[in-house]
């Protein structure tokens, strides 16, 4: 398999990798958090606060943007907020019927499916090492998470489908951010699933308004750092990687998420657990220098 060259500058991908590093960080210190909040709140109710709250704290600095949106970056930013809200949602209804740890392994198989979707969109072929690195982040991914019954049920199909929708948001952003405003585009698509979340909270007939104190306060934290911030930023810096090595950095989460569970929940890992963790970090490495390999200075205009 050759590679395609990459018309991102090595400057740019180190760049990226940085910023989608500190994504995968305020991901990753989140699912303590939201596990707590949506014991106390619906699902739906939750995700309805956590995506107004982000679209509201992004507004003031999109608003010029917004004005000048064409319906190329409203249809874009709304395809890609379908997208996200659709993982969201099925993975809340597979996890009805199955397990946590099967539902993190499976949700996780979108940095492997995001490249492969993106190929046709973007024509970024990945290289060799990109997928000796995926496969190898995949199994530390399955170390990491899979414990148990590893038999395929429905909740594992919903959860599978959960998967494909967040790859599909990846490499919707891997096309859309290299051409038009990622701040536009990053605001279009979190008001999108917070409309979409708030119909869905209407529909189920949850109390969207009457949010516990503890559940609110989470909003506010996830809606302003890890939605309004760290999905501007996502959409800024896949502007100037390919989505191989975006993907590459994306499964760096459950390792953050591993460890502040450790810090902050007294969460601990097995052996099993750390093998994985260290597994995927090798992936990461192998994956990131073969991409690096291929690049070449920079031909697309910088967004």
């Amino acid at each position: 398999m050759n590679s395609t060259p990459s018309r991102f500058s090595r400057r740019q991908q180190w760049l990226a990798a940085g910023g989608l590093t500190l994504v995968s960080v305020i991901w990753g210190t989140t699912f303590v958090a939201v596990k707590d909040a949506v014991a106390l709140a619906p699902v739906m109710t939750f995700l309805g606060w956590r995506f107004g709250l982000g679209a509201l704290a992004l507004l003031p600095f999109s608003l010029r943007g917004l004005r000048r949106a064409t319906w190329r970056e409203w249809a874009a930013g709304g395809l890609i907020g379908v997208s996200l809200f659709a993982g969201y949602y099925l993975q809340t209804e597979g996890l009805r019927y199955t397990t946590a740890s099967k539902a993190g392994f499976i949700t996780g198989l979108y940095v492997p499916l995001a490249p492969l979707l993106a190929w046709p969109l973007v024509r970024q072929k990945p290289s060799r090492q990109a997928v000796v690195g995926l496969a190898l982040a995949t199994a530390g991914l399955g170390l990491l998470s899979l414990r148990g019954d590893l038999s395929v049920g429905r909740g594992d199909l919903l959860v599978f489908g959960c998967a494909v929708a967040f790859a599909a948001q990846v490499a919707l952003i891997g096309y859309a951010a290299t051409r038009m405003n990622p701040l536009t585009l990053a605001q279009i698509q979190i008001t999108t699933v917070a409309v979409a979340s708030i119909l869905a909270a209407w529909v189920a007939r949850e109390p969207f308004f009457s949010m516990p104190q503890d559940a609110l306060t989470v909003a506010v934290y996830t809606g302003v750092l890890a939605t309004a911030l760290a999905i501007w930023l996502q959409n800024r810096c896949q502007g100037m990687t390919t989505v191989a090595r975006a993907a590459l950095v994306f499964i760096l989460e459950p390792v953050f998420a591993a460890l502040f569970g450790w810090l902050l929940a007294g969460e601990t890992l097995d052996l099993r657990g750390w093998l994985g963790a260290a597994m995927i970090l090798v992936g990461m490495a192998v994956g990131q220098m073969g991409e690096s390999k291929v690049s070449q200075p920079n031909t697309v205009k910088e967004v």
